[in-house]
């Protein structure tokens, strides 16, 4: 058990210090275009809610979004095949 927790502390540190040590990279993403649009069609449009942490880059961006997609998709997949293996146990009983 601590092995798998330490590689997924691995894997995230892999995932998280680039974001530290890469400075200026720039990529628009989807909420770029989207807020293009939405200043063309209305000028004066505010925004309901602004960001906690204002990540350094469009990349920076997208790989938190990645990683916090791949954890949830981590986490459903252990949620079902906990609730596979547990039916299997309960079969063969």
């Amino acid at each position: 058990m601590a092995a798998n927790i330490a590689m997924i502390v691995i894997v995230v540190a892999l995932a998280v210090l680039p974001l530290f040590i890469v400075k200026d990279g720039e990529f628009g993403g989807a909420d770029g275009k989207a807020e293009e649009a939405i200043t063309e069609i209305n000028a004066e449009y505010q925004p309901w809610f602004s960001p906690l942490v204002e990540p350094k880059s469009g990349e920076v961006e997208s790989l938190l979004f990645a990683l916090q997609a791949a954890i949830g998709a981590g986490i459903i997949g252990y949620g079902l095949g906990w609730l596979r293996g547990r039916a299997k146990n309960q079969d063969v009983k």
